[in-house]
């Protein structure tokens, strides 16, 4: 099979984030599926964007994968400037849909960018080319501006939004969503039942296997140090932002500081000067903040954790359900997970692979802490290898490549 997937913000072992469609691609390609990645030049999430060195658009190879990157405008934040990236974007790979159709002739064309306005190029370019249009929900998009943003369903960007939502609803031969709790949304917005497959985020289970890539000194002596003390490691490992509730925690530290207890936070964002000074002003000694680490070295740091923690806001949107790659990470390094969120649905309680507790509670995750602190090591493991036994069951990229072809193909109901 011929793929074109289009992903603004796709990313690759080489830029860094977004992983999904790198890891998904390489899958195809093992399998023997030739595939081509169309992406942005300009990206937040990425660590580095291409060389693109004033060119309109670049080809290059990444293990085995096409990329094609458009040039589009940079930014900073959610404002204006974002929008006239995304723009940029949609509008570029609108007029190349011609020659992309008839140069690539692929099979199946996947719009898969968060936001939904590539519906419309990718549409063009699988009507040109007969080829299976396929449509892929990360987020709820114009819903996560409304709820989260506070926009007007009324505003032409939102209602521009709208439009495209209802669009890949309607026009798309199938869809794929990372979210389990999407259908009544997708169905009112026009998706006839059958379309919808599930295939939720993963990760590649080469990244866990031998030996792992060693620890900065600090840390691991910081690591060290507190397991000599005899103190219950309880960490994080990821980014430092609002949506992570990590204020919850430090707040849960100060209610455990003459505990057995220790927090390690890894990881940077724009919140972390901020929980900084919280813990700085509560007078916390058993509070420790270390810099992000290279994904190679995720591995080793959370084998050091003796429970893994994952939070999240109150927050409506997540009724339609949650799949965070750093939960996933959590269950493949076998560590019992502390979950502290309200959602549609609950990975942790699935696996049964740790404690799900109220978001936003420094009471209740305290309380969380102190319940797995008294299970005792013997029993943490056994929570510990039934997450990564579930993870390894159905959130590996390979499993996960496999599940979304079925819905490329059209051959199997996911969902």
């Amino acid at each position: 099979m011929n793929i074109l997937l289009v992903n603004h913000y796709a990313g690759s072992v080489r830029h860094g984030m977004e992983f999904r469609p790198y890891y998904l691609a390489r899958e195809w390609v093992r399998q023997g599926h030739r595939v081509t990645i169309v992406a942005a030049s300009e990206s937040h999430l990425r660590r580095q964007g291409p060389a693109m060195q004033g060119r309109p658009r670049m080809l290059e190879q990444i293990d085995g994968i096409d990329y094609l990157w458009l040039a589009t405008p940079p930014y900073r934040g959610n404002g204006a400037a974002r929008v006239r990236n995304m723009l940029a974007f949609v509008l570029r790979l609108w007029r190349c849909a011609g020659h992309l159709a008839a140069t690539l002739r692929p099979d199946a064309v996947i719009a898969s960018s968060t936001y939904p306005l590539d519906i419309w190029p990718a549409g063009r370019i699988a009507r040109l080319a007969r080829a299976r249009l396929l449509y892929e929900v990360h987020d709820l998009w114009p819903l996560s501006p409304m709820e989260l943003g506070g926009h007007s369903p009324r505003h032409p960007f939102i209602m521009l939004l709208q439009a495209a939502e209802d669009a890949a609803c309607r026009r798309a031969d199938a869809i794929v969503s990372i979210l389990p709790r999407v259908r009544a949304h997708l169905e009112a917005h026009g998706m006839a039942p059958h379309k919808l497959h599930l295939v939720p985020n993963g990760v590649d289970p080469g990244e866990w296997q031998g030996k792992h890539e060693a620890l900065p000194a600090p840390l691991a002596a910081t690591l060290d140090a507190l397991h000599a003390a005899g103190r219950l490691v309880v960490g994080y490992a990821g980014t430092h932002g609002v949506a992570n509730a990590l204020g919850t925690l430090v707040a849960a530290a100060e209610r455990l500081r003459r505990g057995p207890v220790a927090f390690v936070l890894v990881g940077n964002g724009p919140e972390k000067p901020a929980l900084a000074r919280q813990a700085a002003a509560l007078g916390l000694d058993n509070v420790h903040f270390f810099d992000a680490i290279a994904k190679c070295q995720v591995p080793a740091l959370l084998a050091r954790f003796d429970v893994a923690y994952i939070g999240w806001q109150r927050q409506p949107l997540y009724r339609f359900g949650i799949s965070p790659n750093k939960l996933i990470d959590y269950m493949m390094a076998g560590r019992p997970v502390l979950h502290a969120v309200e959602a549609g649905n609950d990975p942790v309680a699935e696996a049964g692979c740790g404690l799900t507790v109220a978001p936003e509670d420094p009471r209740a995750v305290a309380d969380g802490i102190l319940a797995l602190h008294a299970l005792g090591p013997v029993r943490r493991a056994v929570l510990g290898r039934r997450g990564r036994a579930h993870a390894l069951a159905n959130h590996t990229y390979p499993v996960l490549g496999r599940r979304f072809l079925d819905a490329l193909a059209g051959d199997t109901i996911h969902g």
